[in-house]
């Protein structure tokens, strides 16, 4: 049968069953997003012995003191790295944005470095560089100043907070650096005018107009810090403090408490709800409307020779993040054993070949991350365009509904959602515990958002008379999308895909939760060696996953255009 005569035959069925389609794309977001939270919902107030309605699962989750230490514990440490991403990522985003700081795009690169360095990576090279034994910088001062002890100790709550800030300030610096780079000249000149130096325009006009952008970086790096698994496991459980992912993390060993994990997770909504709500009240009382986006003049700051103390601020915080950890866990991958330190006689490649041939579950670990995070990134652009389309052309009465659908799980704690799609998916009639496909619903649901908000933004961006023109001449919309939509937006779609691809392949916190005996991901892989102290063995695991990125950011950035990751919404 001809291709063209397939196509206009789909065209013509699809013609007929619009509605059903629309209808059939909303209910499958539903069933991803709405649905484990449900689920979550209600089996938190499920007798798991009579399956009746009780508070039993709220009256243990919170009776002991030690489970509602973990709740302070957390909500300290997310205020913490909120503080510090805040500290890293303005200045340096102000720095890149708006002033004439030299060498911004090594500093970009370098932010973008840090971006796709997977948390449990990152903690576990500040444990190799500031383990209070054996640590590098420790046996340096040691060696420097003739002490008995070193002074840093990565297995702290402040050393916890350090290396969670490190990972999570790109944040930061991608939201408020967007924010930056769309305000107008014109209103710094206004102050100059009245009077105003430098550094007053600065504080007082510029860092302003951004704040609603700061205050949305630093809801989302709190949720970040009181809900990440991977540091909490690698340095707080060794330092014997209990924090949330911990004491989810013990629920659902054995035996499985699912019911009290609910319950435990709830307030992880509450207190999500609560700061986009108090973020709400106080942007509203200020009334920050001032992007209008119209093109002004932006002129870069002169610093003089204030730029360089800018360019050292900046190399000097991307150093602790990317510079010493990758240089030590470059020297971890290729040592017979890190401890003994840079030699010739220490030299080794047999922790690649011990994970690439000589153990059992290595290789069927990488191939099943990049199979499901391919999958999930898919699945993701696909159902986003899908949604982005509908709510664009409101095809649907609830269609802004869809939209906040779409978006929601960009703030729901990863373990959360995790739990969630435990309590919805693992028991019949799905029974999916286990499988590779509820870790691949698990990404599509979890990175949903970052694939919604660049396809929305691109559609956006298209012209409707060119949709308009296909259907006077008698095509359908699918056939409008196939033929004029997907070719336009050809390069939003694949900066989309290559993001969720990216996230999904480092994602720990879901697929912690719902890994089975043979689907095990990288990450997942980590753990295992993490339990064995085969710090040599897991770096390497790790050099193998940074370099795997590395190639697909690489392809991304020839692409699609070199700061594809980082410049969002524009």
């Amino acid at each position: 049968m001809p291709n063209r005569f397939r196509w206009n035959s789909a065209d013509n069925a699809f013609r007929s069953s619009g509605s059903i389609v629309w209808f059939t794309i909303a209910a499958a977001l539903l069933l991803l997003v709405v649905n484990p939270l449900w689920q979550l919902f209600s089996i938190s107030f499920s007798d798991p012995t009579s399956g009746g309605w009780t508070l039993e699962n709220y009256i243990e989750a919170f009776s002991r003191a030690r489970y509602l230490r973990a709740f302070l514990n957390s909500l300290m440490l997310g205020i913490i790295v909120a503080a510090l991403c805040v500290a890293f990522g303005v200045p340096i985003a102000w720095a890149v944005s708006r002033t004439d700081m030299p060498a911004k795009g090594i500093v970009r690169t370098l932010v973008l470095a840090a971006f796709i360095t997977p948390p449990f990576l990152g903690a576990t090279s500040w444990i190799l560089l500031a383990g209070p034994n054996a640590g590098w910088l420790n046996r340096a001062y040691i060696a420097l100043t003739g002490a008995e002890t070193g002074i840093f100790n990565i297995y702290s709550l402040t050393g916890l907070a350090f290396v969670i800030a490190l990972y999570s300030f790109p944040y930061v610096f991608v939201f408020t650096s967007a924010a930056l780079d769309v305000v107008s000249s014109e209103m710094e000149d206004a102050a100059n005018i009245m009077g105003a130096n430098r550094w007053r325009t600065t504080f007082k006009v510029t860092l302003p107009l951004v704040l609603p952008a700061i205050l949305s970086a630093v809801i989302i790096t709190f949720l970040e810090a009181v809900s990440i698994i991977s540091s909490t496991i690698m340095v707080a459980l060794p330092a014997r403090i209990n924090l949330i992912p911990l004491q989810l993390y013990q629920f659902f060993g054995y035996p499985l408490r699912l019911e009290v994990a609910a319950a435990y997770a709830m307030p992880l909504l509450l207190v999500t709800i609560g700061l986009f709500a108090l973020q709400k009240v106080l942007l509203g009382r200020k009334g920050y409307v001032t992007m209008t986006g119209k093109g002004g003049e932006r002129r870069p700051i002169e610093l003089g020779l204030y730029k360089w103390l800018a360019l050292g601020y900046s190399l000097l915080v991307l150093s602790l993040a990317v510079i010493l950890p990758y240089m030590v866990l470059l020297q971890a991958a290729l040592s017979k054993a890190w401890a003994r330190g840079i030699g010739t006689d220490n030299l080794t490649l047999v922790n690649f070949r011990y994970l690439l041939f000589e153990n059992a579950h290595a290789p069927r670990s990488i191939l099943n991350t990049f199979v499901y995070s391919a999958a999930s990134a898919t699945i993701a652009v696909g159902l986003a365009l899908a949604i982005a389309y509908i709510v664009s052309r409101k095809l649907l009465p609830f269609a802004n509904v869809l939209s906040v659908a779409a978006l929601t799980p960009f703030v729901i704690p990863g373990l959360v959602l995790a739990i969630g799609f435990y309590a919805a998916y693992a028991p019949p009639p799905f029974a999916l515990a286990g499988t590779g496909a509820i870790l691949i619903l698990a990404f599509t649901t979890r990175f949903l958002p970052v694939a919604y908000a660049n396809t929305s933004a691109a559609i956006g961006g298209v012209n409707r008379e060119l949709e308009d023109a296909v259907r006077i001449l008698g095509g359908s919309r699918f056939l409008a999308i196939r033929r004029v939509m997907t070719p336009l937006l050809k390069k939003s779609l694949m900066g989309a895909w290559l993001l969720v691809f990216i996230i999904s392949a480092r994602e720990v916190s879901t697929a912690l939760f719902l890994y089975g005996p043979d689907t095990r991901t990288m990450s997942v892989l980590f753990f295992d060696l993490t339990e064995g102290g085969r710090f040599e063995q897991l770096c390497a695991l790790g050099i193998i996953l940074l370099l795997t990125v590395l190639v697909f950011v690489i392809a991304g950035q020839l692409l699609i255009g070199r700061d594809f990751m980082l410049r969002r919404g524009r």
